[in-house]
């Protein structure tokens, strides 16, 4: 079975880039959007992060809990925001190697957004055999491509519900 990297999904929301980015690059945030992510300690609070800038996420798939630690790769407001997951463990992240990216892109569309998120799966290293093992593991029988294409648009639907109903309120 060939394997796949990359996915991605996209959604219109009815906010500016700028207000989109806001939101996406304050990583103590994503778990109001992510079915997997409960969001983040270590993320500076009350602003967005920046280039370099490290984070430890906190998650959650069924009764298991890990932490990862990220590092933002990309900060730039109303356009793009992206990080990359690169430690992993359950009290503390201490399993160092190449995990996963994660990438939103930001572009204007009418009078909304076009939210891009992608997630790419960076275990080069590992052999198809091994990761699609894994993958099946711990997501229930699906290798990690089909299971980030659901956990994206569960993510995006629910940024869009959210930032729409912010942007209702203060209208």
């Amino acid at each position: 079975m060939t394997r796949q990297f990359t996915v991605s999904g996209s959604i219109v929301v009815g906010v500016s880039p700028d207000v989109a980015y806001r939101a996406v690059s304050r990583p103590e945030e994503m778990g109001r959007w992510s079915p997997e992510n409960l969001g983040t300690a270590g993320a500076p609070d009350g602003g967005p992060a920046v280039v370099g800038g490290t984070f430890v996420g906190r998650n959650k798939r069924g009764p298991f809990r890990w932490v990862t630690r990220c590092t933002v790769t990309a900060a730039e407001p109303g356009r793009r925001f992206a990080f990359r997951v690169h430690t992993i463990g359950l009290g503390k992240p201490r399993l160092r190697g190449p995990i996963a990216s994660w990438e939103y892109r930001f572009e204007p569309a009418g009078d909304g957004t076009l939210v891009t998120e992608t997630w790419t799966d960076d275990r080069r290293a590992w052999p198809t055999f091994a990761a699609n093992l894994f993958d099946r593991l711990v997501t229930s029988g699906r290798t990690f491509a089909d299971f980030q294409t659901r956990n994206i648009e569960v993510t995006l639907r629910n940024l869009k519900r959210e930032l729409e109903r912010e942007a209702d309120a203060v209208a």
